[in-house]
């Protein structure tokens, strides 16, 4: 999970724990051991993975395909963040959703203007994979993403059916929205450039650090003036004439939309804002699919594709986080054509900040803690597969997960059948390579 980044007084990765929520495991019963049946139940039910190479052949992951059915949307969801199993794994379910069932749109845990050049790169544009990854979110600058990017260029390469990519966040909304918001007015409408770029004035970041610009807003007593003037922004851009279905104009509004959702966030108390973020989130992978009528993939921390409409996260200091999940919005809308998949793992190691950082096996009482007793080191287990009572006791029960903020966090808020339709595990992780 990525939570917007707010000023703290601490080293700026530390205080991207409030940035970059990566959401821990999957969930547990009632706090004890699972009954025998679970594992059994995994062991008969589940189908091993022959490989996490995401190059590798799709035919251990018929399962999944088969899961899918005639969902629009999957939900990818992590449940840490640099753990490279878990990124080449839901490459290798990208590539099943691209090349054998048509998906495509990529919906991205991104800010809307990163995902935008980006996009220009996947469908053919100029950059470079890796310069790209470092303007993404911390959490996503490894290696394995700058894969999934190369990967995507590759196969638009010479297709009519290109691949689109679509951040669906506004949290790090930076100068490129301000810049495209100007450029679409100066064409469409010069007459109105220079009202524009009044308000424009108002409220541009003064640079490149986005996180300065958060610092200096927050910090603003009367956030009102900001407010007035990203509207008006947002007000002039749709009010420029344009032809009914005009695709130009509707991603120029959207991209004025981004700015005055970044400011009506950090406007907010911090417990309220990150229910607001979610379904913002959601509401911007729908605009998405209404406007380009595609399947999407939507890849994103498990925190925010999950189906978790009371998703709390505890962390080690007493405190919490409290929303509701883009995938409950998600879920609501489009009911059973949102599928979501949780991806999980029993022990290793992730990136960190300076250095990996060890996570042993799940407590007694997580619901992966009997994943390791079914014999597979990596699997796929559709949780929607009928299942003796003490099993479907154990998916129905209230669910605790790893937290997302080291020793002592955790999350709940739930069941795993509620959370997750699919989910796909792996034994042992290993950090996310530097890209």
């Amino acid at each position: 999970m990525v939570q917007a980044p707010r000023p703290r007084p601490r080293p700026i990765m530390q205080a991207l724990a409030a940035v970059v929520v990566a959401a821990g495991g999957l969930v547990s019963g009632c706090g004890h051991s699972p009954e025998p049946p679970v594992p059994t139940w995994i062991a008969a039910t589940a189908v091993p993975l022959t490989t996490t190479d995401p190059a590798g052949p799709l035919d251990d992951l018929a399962p999944l395909r088969d899961a899918v059915g005639d969902a629009e949307i999957v939900g990818l969801g992590e449940s840490v963040h640099g753990a490279s199993e878990e990124l080449t794994l839901k490459h290798r379910a990208l590539r099943v959703l691209v090349e054998q069932l048509g998906f495509r749109s990529v919906a991205w845990e991104e800010d809307w203007t990163t995902g935008r050049r980006i996009d220009e790169y996947i469908t053919g544009g100029p950059g470079d994979p890796a310069e790209l990854v470092a303007r993404m979110s911390p959490q996503w600058r490894s290696r394995e993403v700058a894969d999934v990017l190369r990967w995507l260029r590759e196969f638009n390469g010479g297709r009519p059916d290109e691949v689109r990519f679509v951040g669906v966040e506004y949290y790090l909304t930076g100068p490129d929205a301000y810049d495209d918001v100007d450029a679409y007015v100066a064409g469409a409408a010069p007459e109105r450039s220079a009202e524009l770029r009044e308000h424009l004035a108002a409220v541009r970041p003064p640079t490149d650090d986005v996180f300065a610009h958060i610092q200096t807003y927050t910090a603003t007593p009367d956030k009102q003036p900001y407010l007035r003037h990203a509207c008006a922004v947002l007000d002039l851009v749709d009010a420029v004439p344009h032809p009914s279905g005009d695709r130009d104009h509707a991603v120029a509004v959207h991209t004025a939309r981004q700015i005055v959702s970044f400011y009506e966030h950090f406007a907010l108390p911090e417990a309220d804002s990150h229910a607001f973020r979610d379904a913002h989130a959601a509401g911007n992978l729908q605009w998405w699919q209404e406007l380009t009528a595609d399947r999407i993939a939507y890849w994103a921390a498990a925190p925010h594709t999950a189906n978790a409409p009371r998703m709390r996260i505890a962390t080690p200091d007493g405190g919490e986080l409290r929303f509701r999940s883009a995938g409950s919005h998600l879920r609501e809308r489009y009911g059973q054509r949102y599928l979501s998949v949780g991806f999980t793992f029993d022990h290793g190691s992730v990136s960190g900040d300076a250095q990996p950082v060890a996570l042993p096996a799940p407590a007694d009482g997580w619901f992966e803690r009997p994943f390791a007793r079914a014999g597979m080191p990596t699997f796929v287990l559709d949780l929607r597969t009928t299942a003796p009572p003490p099993v479907r006791d154990w998916l129905d029960a209230p669910v605790t997960t790893r937290g997302p903020m080291g020793p002592g966090s955790y999350t709940d808020g739930g069941s795993a059948s509620q959370w997750f339709d699919v989910v796909v595990h792996d034994q042992q992780v290993t950090p996310a390579a530097r890209p």
